[in-house]
C-alpha cells in the first residue's frame, strides 16, 4: 500500500461503547440488497403453495481459505441490523413492479414483509471451522429465502477482514494495530472492515465514519501531503506541534529520516509522542530510529510503522522497536483471502404449511465437492482433558450428554424480534477468548490445516 497521505496514529479519540444497538443502516432499507432469483423463487412458491413451508436455512463454509487454521465469525450485529431494515417501501415495491421483476400477488406479499421466524447463531467473534453451522435462519420459505445474499454478503466480507486482522493481531504480540485502510476499499465497505477488524483485535481506525457508527477510537495526524506543503520540514512539524501539542506523531520518511527525527525532538522535546515511518527498510530504520530517539533524550517516544502491511511483515518485525503498526490494503482485502465462501443451504422443510408438520432433512447432492448435509443442525466444541479444544462436533439429532453445556449456537432473533444485540467491546473480547481455547498451533502463520477437525454426528 502507498501509504502517502494516509492517517498516522496520534492521539485516539473515543466514546462509550454502544455498537450495534439498531441505529440506521446507511440506506433506508436492505430489501434490493438481493439476488433477483430470490424473488423469481418467492413468486413461484406462492403460485405453488409452498412459500408458507417451515423452512431452516444454515450458513457454513466447507472449507477455510487456503492455509488458513480456523476462521473468526463477524458481522453478526449487522445482519440483525439487515433483518430489521429489511422492508418493501413504495419506492422499492415501484422498482420491483417497473422492471416486471416479480407479479402483483408477490408486490402485495412483499409489501406486507417482516422477518417473523427465528435465528440461531454462533456469537459473534467465535470461531469456526469447515462445516460449522455458524448460522441457522428458521421460518417460512419465502421469509427466509429472501434474506441469503444480504446475510452471505455480510458475513462473507466480515469474517474475511475479521480472520486477516486476528492472525495479524497474533503476530503483533500485544502491539497496538491501527486500521487505516478507507481509501482502498468500497466506502461502506470500509466502515464495516473497521468494524471486523476491531473485533480481529485491532486497537483503532482512522475511518471516521466508523468511529461515528461503532464507537471504535480514532486516530490520525498527518500525511506528506502537509509537510510537503511548508517550505521546510521544521515549517510543518512546527506547525503541528502547534496545532496538537508535543504527544502527536510526526511523519519522518519525507526527505531524510535522520534528520527528521532531529527536527522533531528539537521542535517537540523530549516529550515528542511517536514518530511514523512510512517507507524504507522498516526493521532497520525501526533499530535506527529507536537509539537516535533515545540519545536524544526522548526515551518515550514511540515508533508506529506503516507501508504494505501483512501478518509476515508484522511477524518480521517482532524483534524491532517498533510500537505500534497501521495496517490499509492488506487488512481490508482480507490479506489475500477477501470472502470465507460461506453459503446458505437449505437443511429441512416441513412437508405442508401446518405449523406442527415435522421437518424433513434435505440435501443437495452433486459432483465437485458441494454436497451439503441435511437436518437441522446444533454444533459443540470438545475439550480435552487439559480444557483445550480438540474437535468442533455438529449434529442433528439429539446433542450427547457430555456435549450439553459445550454448544456454540445462541439465540439471536425470536419471532423477528432481536434478542441479541452487545457492545462491540464484548464481541471483540469474545473473540479473544475464543482463540486462546484453541490449540498453540492456531497461532502459527504458515499454512496449514484446521486447527480442529469437524465430526459430524
Amino acid at each position: 500500500m502507498n501509504t502517502d497521505d494516509a492517517p498516522a496514529a496520534g492521539r485516539a479519540t473515543t466514546a462509550p461503547n454502544a455498537a450495534d444497538l439498531g441505529l440506521p443502516v446507511a440506506v433506508p432499507s436492505t430489501a434490493l440488497f438481493t439476488d433477483r432469483y430470490e424473488f423469481t423463487m418467492l413468486q413461484a412458491a406462492l403460485r405453488g403453495g409452498t412459500a408458507g413451508r417451515r423452512s431452516v436455512f444454515e450458513v457454513f463454509t466447507r472449507r477455510l481459505p487456503e492455509g488458513r487454521r480456523y476462521g473468526v465469525l463477524a458481522g453478526t450485529g449487522r445482519v440483525l441490523d439487515a433483518v430489521e431494515n429489511f422492508r418493501f417501501d413504495s419506492d422499492v415495491l415501484g422498482f420491483l413492479a417497473d422492471q416486471r421483476i416479480v407479479d402483483d400477488t408477490t408486490l402485495d406479499w412483499l409489501a406486507d414483509y417482516r422477518f417473523s421466524g427465528d435465528i440461531h447463531g454462533y456469537p459473534e467473534g467465535e470461531v469456526y471451522f469447515p462445516g460449522s453451522p455458524v448460522m441457522r435462519v428458521e421460518g417460512s420459505f419465502g421469509e427466509a429465502v429472501l434474506l441469503e445474499t444480504v446475510i452471505l454478503s455480510i458475513l462473507n466480507h466480515d469474517s474475511a477482514v475479521a480472520a486477516a486482522a486476528a492472525r495479524m493481531a497474533v503476530a503483533a504480540g500485544g502491539r497496538p494495530l491501527i486500521e487505516m485502510g478507507a481509501r482502498r476499499t468500497h466506502e461502506l465497505s470500509a466502515v464495516a472492515a473497521a468494524r471486523a477488524a476491531y473485533v480481529g483485535g485491532f486497537a483503532t481506525t482512522s475511518d471516521l465514519a466508523a468511529g461515528f457508527r461503532y464507537n471504535i477510537p480514532t486516530v490520525g495526524t498527518s500525511a506528506h501531503a502537509f509537510t510537503l506543503l511548508h517550505d521546510t520540514e521544521r515549517d510543518a512539524f512546527t506547525a503541528q506541534v502547534a496545532a496538537l501539542g508535543s504527544g502527536t506523531t510526526l511523519l519522518v520518511d519525507t526527505f531524510d529520516v535522520a534528520e527528521a527525527v532531529r527536527t522533531a525532538v528539537e521542535i517537540a522535546g523530549p516529550e515528542l509522542g511517536a514518530v511514523r515511518i512510512d517507507s524504507g527498510d522498516l526493521l532497520l530504520l525501526a533499530h535506527r530510529v529507536r537509539q537516535q530517539l533515545d540519545d536524544l533524550g526522548a526515551t518515550a517516544t514511540k515508533i508506529v510503522v506503516t507501508s504494505d502491511l501483512d501478518e509476515y511483515a508484522i511477524a518480521s518485525l517482532a524483534a524491532a522497536p517498533v510500537d505500534a503498526y497501521g495496517v490499509g490494503t492488506q487488512l481490508v482485502t482480507g490479506s489475500g483471502h477477501p470472502t470465507c465462501s460461506m453459503v446458505y443451504k437449505l437443511g429441512a422443510r416441513a412437508g405442508s404449511d401446518d405449523p406442527a408438520a415435522p421437518l424433513v432433512p434435505v440435501a443437495k447432492k452433486s459432483m465437485g465437492g458441494k454436497t451439503s448435509i441435511g437436518g437441522r443442525k446444533w454444533a459443540a466444541r470438545r475439550l480435552d482433558a487439559d480444557g483445550v479444544a480438540e474437535a468442533e462436533v455438529v449434529g442433528s439429532g439429539p446433542v450427547p450428554p457430555e456435549l450439553a453445556d459445550r454448544q456454540l449456537q445462541v439465540e439471536l432473533v425470536r419471532g423477528g424480534e432481536v434478542v441479541a444485540r452487545e457492545p462491540l467491546d464484548a464481541v471483540r473480547d469474545r473473540h479473544i477468548e475464543a482463540r486462546a481455547g484453541l490449540p498453540l498451533s492456531a497461532t502459527q502463520l504458515s499454512r496449514g490445516e484446521p486447527v480442529l477437525p469437524t465430526e459430524h454426528v
